[in-house]
């Protein structure tokens, strides 16, 4: 079964985009859906509109089009009607792959992981930042370089054509090679530099705030450290790591915000990024944001564990935070049916009894934008923090008396 989803939100002025995804062996069409969705909001994010989605089911992608040649000439005609700017693919590509569709299409091809780079070329706004995109930037390029010079050629702007910052066509796979060589040099220094400022933090339990992107971290950040940390309804609002010292009812802690996961994060990124990742990996306690209002919020958290579990390989005490409950929704069952409720059906009380209820104290549900049971949260926050502080930094003469000081008095201290 071949389905096309058509959706007419182009707008003129803006790059115009259609979306491709593949039905693989067990994935179910809602999945499907919602990847797509996800997609298409990383698209928006990236500055284009989309107009269709085409999808495909396939027992295996086609090794020189990745989709069967049938629904690529569907595609080809559509974009060529509508004059379409960028064909974007859910999945990663090969070479060859975007080779061949570029030609059949005479437009631009990227694939997700392309995606996500220009978004994070974007928004990087610090050296560290810059220096860390571009260095994937080039190593994603390094293996396309056969093809990818057509594009620098064109020197024009567009999704996916900022570049890692060069000014001349370069052809020669060695000068990338040394350039991804200066690039993790400059690296290194900012990472010895940065672990320096981290050693300095003694005695200082630290907290890491971690999730999906776009559930709500940065708000979080900004309510509790009153500070004023860029959030927008946007993935990757967030690239570089914002550390606060936060004072909370007596108990003093360094708050960080890290840039967000997401699904099939590149792998280059999170090489290139593993230095702002290493915040989560030296924190002594986590905050796992969840956005419970999404419909896929328990993907999400798997997503969050497993590239937890690739950077740290260590478990650490967590604090699961369930944001956004202003926006939960469900589908009120027929009273007269007796059969267990679907996920559309369930409550927030259902999901409270669901495996939520085995973490204990280690869970609450707030709204950081709505302010809704922010009391909880500080109260479960605090008492982890205090445990944690006793048992790593034990209390010695002249200091057991310091988290009884007031927030100015400890300012002197």
């Amino acid at each position: 079964m071949i389905e096309k989803i058509s959706k007419n939100t182009s707008q003129d002025g803006d790059e115009t985009a259609v979306l491709i995804g593949a039905q693989t062996k067990g994935m179910t069409t809602d999945q499907l859906v919602e990847y797509l969705d996800e997609l298409e909001f990383l698209a928006e994010t990236a500055g284009a509109k989309t107009k269709a989605r085409f999808v495909q089911k396939l027992v295996s992608t086609h090794p020189k089009t990745y989709l069967g040649m049938g629904k690529v000439r569907e595609i080809d005609a559509y974009v060529k009607e509508h004059k379409i700017d960028l064909i974007i693919f859910d999945d990663e590509l090969s070479p060859s792959q975007i080779k061949n569709l570029e030609r059949i299409f005479e437009q631009r091809v990227m694939d997700r992981t392309n995606l996500i780079l220009d978004i994070f070329a974007a928004r990087a706004r610090t050296a560290h930042s810059r220096t860390q995109v571009e260095l994937a930037q080039y190593q994603y390029l390094l293996p396309r370089l056969s093809k990818m010079w057509t594009h620098l050629e064109r020197q024009k702007g567009g999704i996916g054509m900022r570049g890692p910052g060069e000014t001349q066509i370069e052809t020669d796979r060695r000068i990338i090679t040394q350039k991804i060589t200066l690039l993790k040099e400059k690296l290194g220094k900012i990472d010895r530099q940065m672990a320096t400022q981290r050693k300095s933090r003694d005695k200082m339990v630290r907290v890491a705030l971690v999730g999906y992107t776009n559930v709500g971290k940065s708000t979080i950040m900004n309510m509790i450290s009153k500070s004023e940390v860029f959030a927008e309804n946007k993935l990757f609002a967030t690239l570089d790591t914002t550390v606060r010292k936060v004072f909370m009812d007596g108990v003093q802690f360094l708050l960080s915000d890290t840039v967000g996961f997401i699904r099939k994060l590149p792998t280059q990124l999170v090489e290139s990024f593993k230095s702002t990742l290493d915040e989560v990996r030296e924190a002594d306690m986590l905050i796992h944001v969840v956005d419970i209002s999404h419909p896929y919020f328990e993907d999400h958290i798997h997503t969050v564990q497993q590239t937890l579990a690739e950077i740290s390989g260590e478990e650490k005490a967590t604090l699961l935070v369930f944001n956004k409950i202003d926006q939960f929704t469900y589908e009120p069952k027929d009273e007269d049916d007796l059969s267990p409720p679907a996920r559309e059906n369930m409550t927030l009380e259902y999901w409270k009894q669901t495996w939520m209820n085995r973490l204990g104290k280690h869970v609450v549900f707030i709204s950081a934008a709505q302010k809704s049971n922010i009391e909880e949260f500080k109260t479960i926050l605090k008492e982890m923090i205090t445990e944690i502080r006793d048992e790593r930094y034990p209390f010695t003469e002249g200091y057991t008396n310091y988290w009884n000081y007031t927030e100015d008095e400890q300012e002197t201290k």
